[in-house]
Order: C-alpha cells, then sequence, then structure tokens
C-alpha cells in the first residue's frame, strides 16, 4: 500500500475524532483552570486537589473505561442497521453505568481515610477530605453522562457530547470563580467552591446531552421510552464481559499515573504540586490521542459488523499513522517550552511562598521532558487499544496493559523515584517504561488479530 491509501482517511478520521477531542479537552480544561485558580491559594491547596483527584482518577478509569463497551456494539449495530441490538446495547450499557456510578461514589466516599495511611502531607489531607466529599458525588452523572456519550460515539454522532462538555465546562469555570474566591456576595469556599462548581456542571452535562439526542432523528428513538428496569439477562453479560476488560485496562493505566501522586507525595508537597502541573500538561495532549481512540472504535466496529477486515486493517492504520504524527509535534512542543509552561500555574508575585513556588516549576519542567518524549508511546497504545476494543477484543489487552504497567513500570517508578535516587523524574520514566511497553504489546496484538482476519475473509 502506498501513503495516500492511509492519509486520504485522515479527513473522516479527524471529523469523527475531533469533537471528541474537544470534549475531552474540554474536561482536561476545566481540571487546568481549578488548577491555576486553586494554585492561587497556595501549594498546599493545589496538592490536597491533586491528592483527592487521585482517587477520583481512579473510579472515573473504572466508569468510563467501562462504559466504552457501549460504542462498539452500538457502532456495530448501527452498520447492520439493526435497531433492535443498538437500543437494547444502549439501556442495558445506561443501566449497568448507572449502577456503577452508585457503588463509586461509595467506594471513594469511604475510602477517605486511607489518606492518613498513606504518609501523605496532613495539611493536604485535611484539604482533600471536603474537596472530595463533593466531587465523589459527582461520579453518579458523570458516568451516566458516559453511558449516553459512548452510545452518541457509536452513532457517529460524536459532536453532541462535545456540546454538552463545553456547556458544563463554562458552568463551571463560572461557578468555580464565584465560590472559590467569593464574588458576588457568595462565601470564599476555597477548594470546596471547586468542588461544587464539578457537581452541579456535571449534572446540567448529562440533562444536556439527552435533550440534544432526543430533538435528533437519528438517536431519538434509542433514547425516549426506555425501560429501565425490563433487562435481558444475555445482552447484560455481553455488556459485562466486554465492560468488564476494559474498565480494568483503564484502570490500570490511571491507576499508575495516581501511584505516581502518592509517590510524589512520599517527596513532599512541592514534588506533588510539580508531579500535579506536568501531569495536568500531558493530560491535554492525551485527550488528542484518545478522540483518535474513539474515532478508531468507532471505525474499526463499523467495519467488523460490514465484515470488511482488509478496510478494517487499512483505515485502522490511517489513524495509528495520524496519533503518531500528533504526537511528534506534541513531544517537539514539550520539549521547546519545557522550562516555561509551568510557570502558568503558579504566582510568582506571592513573595510569601516564592521559595516554594520557584522549587516546583524547576521540578516540573524536567518532568515535561520525559513527558515529551512518552507523548508517543502514549499516543500509539492508547489509538490502537481503541481499535481492538472496536474488533471486541478486550481479555488479551487487559493482560497486555496489566503486564505493562504494573509488571514493568511501577517497579521503574518505585525504584528510580525514592529521594536518594532520582526523585520525581524517577517516577515518571516508570511511565515512560510502562507506556513503551504497552504500545509494542498491543501493536503485535491488533496485527496479528487483523492479519488473521484476513486470512479467514480470503477462504
Amino acid at each position: 500500500m502506498q501513503l495516500k491509501d492511509y492519509t486520504k482517511e485522515f479527513k473522516y478520521n479527524w471529523q469523527l475524532a475531533a469533537p471528541v477531542m474537544l470534549g475531552m479537552l474540554g474536561h482536561t480544561f476545566v481540571s487546568f483552570i481549578d488548577n491555576i485558580m486553586v494554585g492561587q491559594l497556595g501549594t498546599a491547596e493545589l496538592a490536597a486537589v491533586s491528592l483527592g483527584n487521585s482517587f477520583m482518577f481512579i473510579a472515573m478509569s473504572l466508569g468510563i473505561g467501562f462504559s466504552t463497551a457501549i460504542t462498539p456494539l452500538v457502532a456495530e449495530a448501527d452498520a447492520e442497521g439493526n435497531f433492535k441490538n443498538g437500543k437494547s446495547s444502549f439501556k442495558h450499557g445506561l443501566f449497568l453505568c448507572t449502577v456503577l456510578g452508585v457503588l463509586l461514589f461509595l467506594v471513594v466516599f469511604f475510602a477517605k481515610p486511607l489518606m492518613y495511611l498513606m504518609k501523605q502531607p496532613v495539611e493536604v489531607v485535611e484539604l482533600a477530605i471536603p474537596y472530595l466529599d463533593l466531587v465523589a458525588f459527582s461520579l453518579i452523572p458523570l458516568i451516566v453522562f458516559q453511558a449516553f456519550k459512548q452510545f452518541s460515539d457509536g452513532l457517529s454522532m460524536t459532536k453532541y457530547p462535545m456540546y454538552a462538555t463545553v456547556l458544563a465546562n463554562i458552568i463551571n469555570i463560572v461557578l468555580n470563580y464565584i465560590l472559590i474566591f467569593g464574588k458576588f456576595g457568595f462565601p470564599e469556599l476555597g477548594i470546596v467552591g471547586a468542588a461544587y462548581g464539578t457537581l452541579i456542571s456535571r449534572f446540567i452535562m448529562v440533562w444536556y446531552l439527552w435533550y440534544l439526542l432526543k430533538g435528533k432523528d437519528k438517536s431519538k428513538a434509542f433514547v425516549t421510552h426506555i425501560k429501565f428496569f425490563v433487562l435481558n439477562k444475555l445482552m447484560l453479560k455481553k455488556i459485562i464481559n466486554l465492560g468488564a476488560p476494559s474498565a480494568m485496562q483503564m484502570f490500570f493505566e490511571v491507576a499508575i499515573f495516581t501511584a505516581a501522586i502518592w509517590l510524589s507525595g512520599l517527596l513532599g508537597k512541592n514534588p506533588q504540586a510539580a508531579n500535579q502541573i506536568a501531569l495536568n500538561l500531558s493530560s491535554m495532549t492525551f485527550m488528542v490521542a484518545m478522540g483518535l481512540s474513539v474515532a478508531s472504535m468507532i471505525r474499526v466496529g463499523n467495519q467488523k459488523g460490514l465484515k470488511s477486515y482488509f478496510e478494517l486493517r487499512r483505515i485502522a492504520f490511517s489513524l495509528f499513522l495520524m496519533g503518531t504524527l500528533f504526537a511528534v509535534g506534541f513531544a517537539i512542543i514539550f520539549f521547546a517550552f519545557h522550562a516555561q509552561l509551568p510557570k502558568i500555574y503558579v504566582d510568582f508575585d506571592d513573595v510569601k511562598n516564592l521559595t516554594d513556588n520557584t522549587e516546583v516549576v524547576k521540578i516540573a519542567s524536567k518532568l515535561l521532558i520525559a513527558a515529551a518524549i512518552f507523548q508517543i508511546s502514549d499516543s500509539i497504545q492508547v489509538v490502537v487499544l481503541g481499535a481492538l476494543r472496536g474488533l471486541q477484543d478486550v481479555k488479551i489487552p487487559t493482560i497486555i496493559t496489566f503486564i505493562s504497567y504494573w509488571l514493568i513500570g511501577f517497579p521503574v517508578s518505585w525504584y528510580f523515584g525514592k529521594a536518594d535516587a532520582l526523585g520525581s523524574f524517577g517516577i515518571w520514566l516508570g511511565l515512560l517504561a510502562g507506556l513503551t511497553t504497552a504500545a509494542i504489546l498491543l501493536y503485535i496484538r491488533f496485527n496479528y488479530l487483523t492479519k488473521k482476519l484476513i486470512e479467514i475473509e480470503r477462504v
């Protein structure tokens, strides 16, 4: 095949992926704004949001990962023109996501005392607990939203979740400004104000996406007249069998980044705040790869429904190429501006915290060099993982992600991330090792499966 056989798919890949990217960047942008606003309060407050969100990231990874089971099933049914299967996949997925959202809220709510056992700075823990109470409850609307989003993505209607996310983000930023700093007569709530903003905006986000889908001919029949408690055991089992491994894949990856937050906390509040800055910046570029991953899941799911495996492989490779090109671009930006980007997050006019802020920026700038390198591995692994989910191949990739992050990545982070070794930079070397291993092994898996499917197709 020639290069143009892949590049000609870029336009449609972009049409599908761009709204997903913007929606996900919106989520991360709110975190970015939260961090900047909270960072004005002090490094302890910034570290507290980081610690509280570390619990949230784990719970969110399970909920969001589970919800991805809906997209390939709906995409396959859409390609086949099978409305009944499509609606059944969505309804059962929505039911399971709602149940999971409630369970995850309860787990996070009752897990708060663990923060005292994790040897984190006491001032940070005391600030994080009231923040986490409210943010944990927002898991319920967030994971319900994910069910609607994954369904919408499965129908190739990727722009509507983006609209809902943008609205929620605007509301969140306004509420944060009012409630964190006590503007327009409201009380000054500090980081608890940021938690209220997140909670309220997530409920609005669910309602608005449902409202948009209800108004579109393609999706109206799916999202109305849902018999929520009339359930089919076989469909529940099918979604659980797809969703549970997908949840674990995302959990294994998010958990190692969360472990990086906790390991940074063992080094002190400044390394933890620096880790949060580098993580927030790299999360924004990762959302571009996530958008391509969703496009990969949709397009591979469509081709699976059409049983066109040669085209499936060609389209998937066009997405892998796009992801790599974007990642190289971001790597260059991170490397070129590694000393400047962290300065956005701290206030150098704050004389009281000048020493702390200077140390945070110095550590974060080093971490961005590691982040520049792992952009490429991170992008490849997530886009290939999306393609494997589109094939509904989830069990072997789950084993691959566990081996990559926890048998290879985490030991490197643990060994080199100690204060007497490489410190924060050592923690991020472990992240790089895990992501690179995952990228290589997942690609080998996809290459093997698609070649096998093409051989069967030819026979």
